[in-house]
This record gives C-alpha cells, sequence and structure tokens, in this order.
C-alpha cells in the first residue's frame, strides 16, 4: 500500500512539473501553440480563472497588429525549421547560432554551401526577422540581445556589402486618377471601387486601412475605424500603430471627381447603413453581400485601372503591374498636393517629416539653394 502511495505522489509530481514548464519548454516544437500561455500559473485549472485567461491571451495577441503578428510567426516558423534541419535547438537563444542563420539567409549561397539553402533576402527582411525572433523570445520567457557581437557585427557586415536603396513604387498623381476612374462605369461595383480609389487617394490612406472601416463605430468586432459623414466632407477614424488618429476628406470641386459624393452615391444604391463600408457585392451587382473586401482587393482595382487607363503604356505590361501598389495612392497624394509639408505628414499620419518626404517623389529638392547662399 505505501508503494503504491508512493508512485502515485511521484506521478503527480510529475505532472505538476509539467504544468509549471515555461510555455518555450513546452512549445518548442510545436508552431500551432499560442505563444501568449499562462500554463505555467499554479492555479491554472480553477473554474473562476479559465475565462479571464483566455481574455488575457486575447488582449495579449491584440499587443501588436494583425499582420504584424502573422508576420512574426511567419519569421518564427523558419527559424525553427531551419534549426532542425541544422540540428540544433532553438531555445534557448544563442546569439552564436542566430548570427549563423542571418548570415545563411543574406548569402551568397556559394560562400555558405555549394547549393543554395535559401533564398537571399533583403537588408530590410532580415532585420524584422531578427525583430521577430526576439518578439518570440520574450514571450517565452527570455531576452535576446540583438547588441552582442555575434549578431550586430554579422548584421553591419551584411548592411555594408548588400544594402541597397528602397524600391520605391509609382505615384498616381492627378490625371492618372482622374483617367483611372473614367475607366470604370456606374454599376454598384464600379461605384463601389470609384470611392475607394478616390477616398485613398484624398486620404492618403494605406489599403488596409480603406477596407477596415466601418460604417459606424462599433459596428463590428474586426473593423479597426469609421466614416462619419458631415456637411464639408468626410472625417475618419482610424485606430492605428501610435493610437488613434483623424483624417479629414474634404469634398472636391465637382460631383465627378468628389469623394465624398463618390461615397454617398455607393452607400446610396448598395443600401448601406451597417457593417463594413466596403463590402464584396453579389455576382448580379446589385446589391452588398455584407462581408469585407480583403485588402488585395484594392492592389488588383489599383493595377486594373492603371493598365485600363494607359498609364505609363512606354513599359510592357509586366513591368507597369510591378510600378503600381497600394503606396502608389499614398504616394500620388504625397507628391500632388503643392502646400506646407506638416499639412501632407498629418493627412499620412507620419511621426516626422524625413518618413513623409519619402512619398514626395518629384519635390523640389533645390527649393532651397545652398550653393547660392553660401555665395558661389
Amino acid at each position: 500500500m505505501e508503494n503504491k502511495r508512493q508512485e502515485e505522489n511521484n506521478e503527480k509530481s510529475s505532472s505538476g512539473a509539467k504544468t509549471a514548464l515555461s510555455p518555450a519548454v513546452q512549445d518548442e516544437g510545436d508552431q500551432t501553440k499560442d505563444a501568449h500561455s499562462f500554463t505555467s500559473l499554479p492555479i491554472v485549472g480553477s473554474g473562476g480563472l479559465d475565462r479571464l485567461i483566455n481574455t488575457a491571451k486575447d488582449y495579449a495577441r491584440h499587443a501588436t497588429a494583425e499582420n504584424t503578428n502573422a508576420a512574426y510567426k511567419a519569421d518564427w516558423a523558419h527559424f525553427t525549421r531551419w534549426c532542425r534541419k541544422k540540428g540544433a535547438g532553438a531555445l534557448p537563444p544563442s546569439p552564436e547560432l542566430i548570427g549563423l542563420y542571418i548570415a545563411e539567409c543574406a548569402g551568397p549561397a556559394s560562400a555558405i554551401s555549394p547549393t543554395p539553402p535559401m533564398k537571399p533576402l533583403a537588408v530590410a527582411t532580415i532585420e524584422r526577422r531578427l525583430s521577430g525572433l526576439a518578439w518570440h523570445y520574450q514571450q517565452r520567457g527570455f531576452a535576446l540581445d540583438r547588441k552582442d557581437r555575434h549578431i550586430a557585427t554579422v548584421l553591419a557586415g551584411i548592411r555594408r556589402k548588400h544594402a541597397r536603396p528602397p524600391v520605391q513604387k509609382e505615384a498616381i498623381l492627378r490625371d492618372d486618377i482622374l483617367d483611372m476612374i473614367e475607366t470604370l462605369d456606374y454599376g454598384l461595383r464600379d461605384q463601389r471601387d470609384r470611392a475607394i480609389l478616390l477616398i485613398g487617394y484624398a486620404g492618403g490612406l494605406r489599403r488596409s486601412e480603406i477596407v477596415s472601416l466601418d460604417f459606424a463605430r462599433d459596428d463590428t468586432e474586426e473593423g479597426k475605424g469609421w466614416v462619419a459623414i458631415e456637411k464639408q466632407g468626410l472625417i475618419l477614424t482610424f485606430r492605428g500603430k501610435t493610437g488613434w488618429r483623424e483624417v479629414e476628406i474634404g469634398r472636391g470641386s465637382s460631383d465627378a471627381t468628389c469623394p465624398v459624393h463618390a461615397l454617398e452615391q455607393y452607400l446610396h444604391y448598395a443600401k448601406i447603413n451597417f457593417g463594413p463600408l466596403f463590402q464584396r457585392i453579389s455576382r448580379d451587382d446589385r446589391k452588398a453581400t455584407g462581408d469585407r473586401l480583403s485588402d488585395k482587393h484594392v492592389a488588383r482595382l489599383i493595377k486594373k485601372t492603371v493598365l485600363a487607363a494607359g498609364i505609363r503604356a512606354d513599359l510592357p505590361v509586366a513591368e507597369r503591374l510591378k510600378l503600381f501598389s497600394g503606396h502608389s495612392l499614398r504616394a500620388g497624394l504625397a507628391t500632388s498636393a503643392n502646400i506646407d509639408e506638416r499639412y501632407i505628414q498629418k493627412q499620412l499620419g507620419h511621426a516626422s517629416p524625413k518618413i513623409t518626404r519619402r512619398y514626395q517623389r518629384n519635390r523640389d529638392r533645390f527649393r532651397v539653394n545652398l550653393t547660392k547662399v553660401a555665395g558661389l
């Protein structure tokens, strides 16, 4: 009897040790588990706290943007897969191992192995991957020292050898956007797409911001903003990376090019007064389905109308498609609006003028001529 009782105690002790293990030890090879784990708490299993644990996990998941979470998840999966192929462990963090990992990410492959282990990545992508790894280690109770010489010196060498100026998308200018909306008809789907292009351009919005709008505040749980239609124009309220911000879009000089009028017409004929602002349209082009558009629709719409309008017709179709994306609308506003830079900065939601200037493709770089000021 005494032996049996001792065995039961040993089993309980083993089970308790499993529960007390940190999430890092439990899920090193399991990519399906949540990084935001509270299973190390000794009080797990008490009925009154189960719902609170789920709530805390949900808040933790929302600490970073969905796109960032998805990118970091992919970064961690790639790194752990690489570790398994090399016969190494991803936990605990090893600066030496991570230095080797980013070296192989950068290539060229011939300097590392006869066969390419992976496609060489851009410097910005490697830096993002390091951020993703640091974030995942933090969630698992570890700290990754990115200033460790095994990481910092390798990264500095990668920057020095492989860094290139960023490839910028072409800006959609005033005449371009007018030509693009001219290619659209007046069916319900085209009315929606006309409103998307004009609001995206006049607001200098990201494609994710355009499709995240609801008709009114708190219409949907996944919505990240809403629109208010005023007499003088639109007020868009967004929940962004750094908090809430508002974007004002005034009425245009004519109904044909006015983003506010385009939105009003779309909402009237689509009979939308609740839910996502920009919705999918039924196949017969007669009604809105209530389903939110994907941000990929905005990118496809821009490329489609750019081709239809004949913009940059001097280039082959494949090159024209590469030149334009959702950011072309933001760059177009920043380039076309000939006003004080601080107003453009506010509209785009940038923290500094330096970021805003990256979007101004044809700005007057010699407005201040220091050569003449210096007396030459």
